[in-house]
């Protein structure tokens, strides 16, 4: 049996297994049919030309792991940001771990999507916001809706400011096989509100595990959001991750992405502005080795006059690695006044690894201000020789001038403890100690 007939054929027992119809039992019935419609995404696809997901398709996986598998807190404390003190939301196998989390109905709600599913009291907040961004003719985004149960629910209410930032981490313990996870998160931030979160995805051990993970970011009037994705998995663990933010008028969201290991990673990134004065911001880093893949696809759509987007991509790559930048950004008729940046630079380190870019442009309106490009390129052998003319091994000058390419998105990490782990995961990617902090 193919994995899709699998999945087609699982959801009648999944849908057994809910019980009573939530209120997005609708949703899920038409999401399953586009799906059964469209099935896996292909490289004959334009947006997925250059990444596949055969590989990863050719396994039998669990769907549904029942139980929550006990974990030493010296396994997986390098996945948090354990120097500070933060709200917690903790997944292991799909499975909520309350023992590790840290949730909260303070004057905010931090909790889970099952609780806000199930229970009347969120009834008008679901039905008004799930699903309601999310692109669900997007068949991998169709397949999360079909089996969305669990995941994180945040609701920062109006003019409240989140004390603290929020982790959202999703544990793969390995210890049930091979595994299909489809973590499903909502974000509501009301007006003038404020939150910083961060998302990881970790596996703890070597073995197939494909998260098809899918976020709904909602920024209402003058909110503000930090939204930050460290992508550092072990080499048989991939990610399918598709982010729908929506922004209402004088908000600003920022999503930093950072990606350092993974089989198959495939972020895609989409904003839409429905309101003027919106500022979006969109930076990422890319260090791969191996044969890792990466594959970043952003959409920004200004439908409104006097907005602003900011996209800067940095990807350095080694060994038979691959990167793929997709960019777009789309500008209405009636978004006069635009102000629209976006470039994707790359370095490559080794002849074997390989970069494909494509930055774009679509306007309608004649009066804006929208500039777009990529590079691709090697170490400056000049800059190079000169670091070793004073004294500084070829190694260590290499990953000084790898540092000092990345730094600009560096340093808009507004969290100082997030920066300084970052900071050193760069530096463990390139085997050395830059000898300094952020």
């Amino acid at each position: 049996m193919e994995f899709k007939d699998k999945l087609l054929d699982t959801y009648i027992a999944f849908e057994e297994e809910l019980g009573p119809k939530d209120s997005i039992q609708k949703l899920r019935s038409q999401a399953l049919k586009t799906f059964e419609n469209h099935g896996f995404p292909s490289k004959k696809q334009e947006a997925w030309k250059y990444t596949s997901l055969n590989s990863l398709l050719q396994s039998d996986y669990l769907l549904f792991p029942k139980s929550e598998k006990a974990v030493e807190l010296n396994q997986i404390k390098h996945a948090f940001l354990y120097e500070i003190d933060t709200y917690k939301v903790v997944f292991i196998d799909g499975v909520h771990s309350p023992f590790l989390s840290d949730t909260t109905h303070d004057g905010l709600d931090v909790c889970l999507l099952s609780a806000a599913l199930s229970k009347p009291k969120y009834k008008k907040l679901i039905d008004t916001y799930f699903g309601s961004v999310a692109d669900n003719h997007e068949s991998m985004t169709a397949l999360n809706t079909t089996y969305a149960r669990e995941g994180a629910y945040i609701y920062i209410p109006p003019s409240v400011v989140a004390e603290k930032p929020i982790e959202i981490i999703h544990l793969s313990t390995g210890d049930q096989g091979a595994v299909w996870l489809q973590p499903r998160n909502l974000i509501v931030v009301d007006r003038n509100a404020q939150v910083q979160i961060v998302e990881r995805h970790q596996s703890l051990k070597e073995h197939r595990v494909v998260t098809n993970c899918v976020t709904e970011i909602f920024a209402h009037q003058e909110a503000l959001v930090d939204y930050y994705k460290i992508q550092n998995d072990l080499d048989s663990a991939s990610l399918i991750d598709n982010t729908y933010i929506a922004q209402d008028k004088n908000s600003h969201v920022s999503v930093h992405t950072f990606s350092f290991g993974g089989k198959i990673t495939r972020n895609n990134l989409n904003f839409y502005q429905n309101g003027e004065h919106i500022n979006s911001t969109l930076k990422g880093i890319t260090l791969l080795q191996e044969k890792q893949h990466v594959d970043h696809y952003t959409l920004v759509h200004h439908a409104q006059p006097n907005c602003e987007s900011h996209q800067d991509y940095k990807g350095i790559f080694s060994d038979r690695s691959v990167g793929v930048f997709n960019g777009k950004i789309l500008v209405d008729k009636i978004a006069q006044k635009t102000n629209a940046f976006q470039q994707n630079n790359n370095i490559i380190l080794d002849d074997k690894a390989k970069v494909n870019t494509k930055p774009q442009l679509e306007i309608f309106a004649d009066d804006v201000r929208c500039s777009h490009g990529c590079t691709i390129g090697q170490l400056n052998q000049e800059a190079l020789f000169y670091l070793r003319s004073r004294g500084i091994p070829k190694k260590e000058a290499k990953a000084l001038m790898t540092y000092a390419f990345a730094n600009n998105v560096l340093e808009s990490v507004q969290i100082p403890t997030l920066k300084k782990k970052i900071n050193k995961l760069i530096a463990n990617k390139l085997g050395v100690n830059l000898g300094f902090d952020l």
